[in-house]
This record gives C-alpha cells, structure tokens and sequence, in this order.
C-alpha cells in the first residue's frame, strides 16, 4: 500500500513537472504571437528598416526577441525576410546577433520567478485579463496578459514542484550527477551534448533552462554542469532556424546557418574560458563555488544554491554579449563562410521557366516554419513575380501575333500554354498559403491586407486566361491559314501596346508602397483602352460591311481586341485590391 502511495505521489510530480513546462511553453507562445498581432505592421517596419548598418541590426534584433519574448519568432522572421529578399545575408546576420541578446531577458524573467513565490500576483491578473478580453476593446491586450499569466504560473509550479521533488536530498540524483568528475572536460562535453539535445527535443530553450534552474537551485547539479547545459541549449536551439529553413531559399539556409555559426563559435572559445568566466560570473553574482554540501550548514549551503538562478540568467547574458561583441565586427567574414559552406544552387526551374518540371513559388514555401504577420511579405513578394511572369505572358503574345513561321509558332504557342498552367496553380497555391496563415491570429490590418491579396491572386490569373485565349485566337487564324491586313496588324499592335502599358503600371503598383502610390494613372490608361475598344469596333463593323475583309478575319480580330479590354479591367482590379 505505501508502495502504491509513492509511486503515485511521484507521478504526481511528474505531471506536475511537465504540466507547469507546458503552461511556460504556452504562456511565451501567446505572448509572443499576441505582440506580433498588436504590433505586426510595426514589427514588420522595424526589421525592415532599422537594419541600416550592423549596429542597427543588432539593436533591432535585440529589442524586437526582448518584446515578443522568442529568439526563435526572431530568427524565423528574419529567414523569412531573407527568402523573401526583404534583407541581405549580412543584414540577417546583425540581426540574428542581437536576437541572442534579447532572448536572455526570458533567463532573467525565470531567474526572478524562482526567487520567491511569483504566482501570488497572478490570480489578481488572471481576473484582470478575463475582463480585458470581454470588452473586446482591449482584447488583445487581455490575451497578451493571459499569456504573461500562464508564463508566471507556470515558472511559480515549477519552482514548487522542485522543491516537492527533494532533488538536493535524493540520493539517486545526487549519485548520478557525482558520478561525473566535475574536473573533467569530457564531463563538460557531455552535458553540452545533453543540453542541445533535449532543447532540439522540446524546441525550446526555456524550457531547459527551467529544468536547469531547478536542478542547479536544489543543489542537486554543480554550477559548472549546469552552464554546460546552458551552452547546449544555445546551440540546440538553432536547429529551429535550420529545420525552418530547409526547403527555402539559398540565402534563407545561409541566415540560418549563419545563426548556428554564431552559437558554435562562441561555445569553442567558452570551452577554452570555462573556468575562468563562469568564476567571474560567480563572483559578480556572489555565488561561492567552493562551497559544498556539508561544509556548512544546510541553510547557508540552499541560501547559496538558490543564487544559481541568477548566476545562470547572469552568464547566459555575458555569454551572448561577449560573443556579439566579438563578432560583429566579422559578418563579412561570417558571410563568405556561410556562402562558401552552402552554395547557390538553383533548381530546373528557376533557371528555364520552360522547362518541363513544375514551376514552384520562390518565395512561400511550405516548409519554412511561418510567423503569421511576416507570411503576408512572402506572399506579397510572390504575388509581385506573379504579376511580372503575367507580363513576360503577355510579351510573349505579342511576339506571337508577329510569328510567320509555323515551327517557331508552334513552340512559342506551347510556352503561353505553361504559362497558363503557371497561373493557375500560382493562384491555388498562394491562396492556400493565404487561407493557412488566416487561422492564426492576426491584425485587423493584416487581416485586410490577406483579403486584398486573395483577390489580386485571382485578377491575376485572370490576366493569364485572357492572354491564353489571345494565343488560342492567334492559333485558329494560323490553322484557318486567315492571316490579318496590314491595317489590322497596326490596330491590335496599338491595342496591345496600351494593354502592355497597363500591366507595366500595375506592376510599379505591386511592388510600391500603397501609401505613395494612386490609382490616377492606371484609371487614365483603362479609359484610352476603352476609347480606342470603342473606336475599333466600330471601324470593324464599316470595314466588314465595305467587305475590306471577311467576316471571319472580323471576327477574330475583336476577340483580340475585346480580350485586350477584359484584361484592362482585370489589371485595374488588381490595383484596386492593393491600394484598397
């Protein structure tokens, strides 16, 4: 029967353990996507545009991870605006630094939570919360509260639960950490090794740090063990970014690598100042290490054991801001590394869009793990290639309507056929990469900017139809061997000039700001295709009842020419969802 009694306590305590890690797991995650959703547009800004020099990079990457309270939000946004060649290598890299600067904080916060019993303040904020999301009005900020709230309770369980496990007093634990000579540098080796792997386990670095705060706090782990842990965490938590990664761009894997480099870097030199740094560490917190159990009394040895949580927060900070201090000086350098280590290598159909494997997204790609305020840059970023792929479809109509010859028609004519299916599966593809990153949460702008995105994505396969049907048009007269006058040539050649114009503004619109851009010139353009649509189609009517030309040569001319219209209308379309 006490057998029965115990083992269910220790399960309790297991429960406990993993249930109080997975309320500080959820409590950061719903801090940091309910920060991201209040200020997304902000956070989008700032990355953007604070990266003017290393300096700026670094700050910007620091401040942002200490907001949204994740160096792996951070480092994944930061890859992303590298897929979507929003940022350069080495704007990435400054970055990536100060994200390990910012996401020490998050050590600080549990280094505080296990000096005394946090979740007293949290019952009073839980209720304050509640109302705050019941009024709708400050919603957010109620679910950013709830988040800080899950976080502290979480922290305040676990602190408890380490002290209900008795780890300083249980010989099996004890045992096993003294059977590791604490001297021996293979020791260090393997609690690094153990630290990286249980953070690529769990991703996420908090979480073992907690784990290791309660271990080191109970006196149970040596304090030279325990920042060996904190070592492997750091590079551990950089699988993130590569997993992100994997599948993305060239330069996306660079940053990401970049961030790995940056990690190992500074563990091989903490190697070689181990003991000298992590004393100086102790001496500023007043940590004495040469104190051991029964020395003194257990009082004097727990009151010095719980200084390990500072001592802890305090050489995770040095660690990461001796470390950027050496290196920021080096991203050139860290850049040619990265480029040298993984080389560009562009796909089939990068490289020859008429090649017979399918064209993928350049941008978007499944397999980068999305920050959902950051996707809609990559989906913008794709939507602009989709508006210039429709342009180059359209070029290539136009030079179709000059081919004599039947071999290069022929081959020109297959080309606008891939650019069809190029379209639709450009369209489904993009909208469902959009209708994904709309389940998450997200600002109403954000939300405005993905409904606008949809509907240019469908204008713009709209645009890629009505340049398939010219082509089928061109196509039949060609088979129908009905070729058009001279005078007709010059019409349509008129027509689809002003219709190429027209693609070429809403292009300039795609890729600009809304807030420097209007709708005056496209509206301009739309009304002289209307104008001369107008003008030609009465002209054809007084030439085909001159009998000039058949009615059949007639005919296909205005499905030109009305085509050319439709895909006015379907650009102006296009202008109004983005500057809308």
């Amino acid at each position: 029967m006490f057998n029965l009694l115990n083992t269910m306590e220790n399960l309790l305590i297991a429960f406990k353990l993993f249930g109080s890690l997975a309320l500080l797991i959820f409590g950061m995650k719903l801090m940091s996507e309910t920060l991201q959703k209040m200020a997304g547009p902000q956070l989008r800004h700032i990355l953007g545009r604070m990266t003017t020099n290393r300096f700026t990079g670094m700050l910007t990457g620091m401040f942002v991870t200490a907001a949204v309270q994740s160096s792996t939000a951070t480092t994944v946004m930061t890859v992303s605006f590298v897929n979507a060649g929003l940022l350069t290598l080495a704007q990435a890299i400054s970055v990536i630094m100060g994200a390990n600067i910012g996401t020490t904080l998050t050590a600080w916060i549990m280094s505080v939570g296990f000096s005394f019993n946090i979740t007293d303040v949290v019952w009073p904020c839980f209720v304050i919360a509640l109302l705050l999301i019941y009024s709708k009005r400050h919603e957010s900020v109620g679910d950013f509260l709830f988040g800080i709230c899950f976080l502290l309770l979480g922290l305040g369980t676990l602190r408890q639960t380490g002290v209900d496990m008795n780890l300083g007093e249980n010989e099996a634990v004890l045992s096993f950490f003294s059977s590791f000579d604490p001297n021996s540098f293979l020791t260090t080796l393997i609690f690094l090794i153990i630290g990286g792997v249980l953070t690529m386990c769990v991703q996420s670095s908090a979480a073992v740090m907690a784990i290791t705060m309660i271990l080191c706090s109970s006196g149970a782990l040596p304090i030279y063990q325990g920042i060996a842990l904190v070592m492997g965490e750091n590079i551990g938590t950089t699988v993130t970014s590569n997993l992100a990664a994997l599948t993305a761009s060239t330069q996306a894997r660079r940053a990401a690598f970049a961030h790995m480099f940056f990690n190992l870097f500074g563990v091989v030199w903490m190697l070689i100042l181990f003991r000298p740094f992590i004393n100086m560490v102790c001496g500023i917190v007043g940590f004495d290490t040469e104190m051991a159990r029964g020395a003194v009394d257990e009082s004097v040895f727990l009151a010095n054991a719980a200084k390990l949580s500072v001592v802890l927060a305090t050489f995770h900070t040095c660690f990461n801001v001796c470390n950027t201090a050496v290196l920021i000086w080096f991203i050139p350098q860290i850049e040619k590394i990265v480029c040298r280590v993984i080389k560009s290598k562009k796909t089939k159909d990068e490289e020859n869009e008429d090649s017979d494997e399918p064209v993928r997204l350049k941008y978007i790609d499944g397999g980068l793990v999305r920050t959902p305020e950051i996707a809609v840059l990559q989906a913008q970023k794709e939507i602009n290639l989709f508006g210039d792929r429709m342009q180059r479809m359209f070029s290539m109509v136009q030079t179709l309507l000059e081919e004599k010859e039947d071999e290069p028609f022929k081959k020109l004519y297959g080309r606008i056929e891939k650019y069809e299916g190029i379209s639709d599966n450009m369209e489904i593809e993009i909208a469902t990469y959009l209708e994904h990153v709309s389940d998450a949460h997200l600002s109403d702008d954000t939300k405005a900017k993905i409904r606008a995105m949809m509907r240019e994505v469908s204008e713009l396969e709209s645009i890629g139809d009505a340049c398939y049907n010219m082509a089928r048009t061109l196509n039949r007269r060609k088979n129908e061997k009905h070729d058009f006058p001279e005078e007709l040539y010059e019409r349509i050649r008129e027509m689809m000039r002003l219709t190429d114009k027209s693609l070429t503004q809403m292009n300039v619109v795609l890729k600009g700001r809304r807030e420097d851009l209007n709708m005056k010139q496209t509206f301009d353009i739309e009304k002289e295709i209307n104008t001369l649509r107008t003008d030609l189609k009465e002209r054809n009517i007084e030439d085909v009842n001159e009998h000039r030309y058949d009615y059949g040569i007639g005919t296909a001319y205005i499905d030109l020419i009305r085509e050319c219209e439709k895909l006015g209308d379907y650009v102006v379309n296009v202008v109004e969802a983005k500057l809308s």
